[in-house]
């Protein structure tokens, strides 16, 4: 069955989503940066999940804050 969730609730799911994000971003960014060009295809697949974390972030903060981000990065 489907749990119902109040307002303020779900405010809070978002909030720790975006909290997880940002985390993830950190770390895969660290990740990248430390792999440097000794691992090439590592470096790269590191970086590509930088920019996922990136986007998940800018999606969450647009529901919690609208109008904060101009669309331009």
């Amino acid at each position: 069955m489907t749990e119902v969730v109040d307002s303020d609730e779900l405010l809070r799911r978002i909030q720790r989503a975006r909290a997880c994000a940002e985390e993830e971003e950190r770390r895969w960014r660290g990740r990248r940066d430390s792999l440097g060009t000794d691992d090439p295809d590592r470096a790269g697949e590191a970086a590509g999940r930088v920019l996922a974390y990136e986007a998940v972030g800018r999606v969450l903060d647009e529901i919690l804050t609208p109008g904060r981000h101009d669309g331009h990065g």
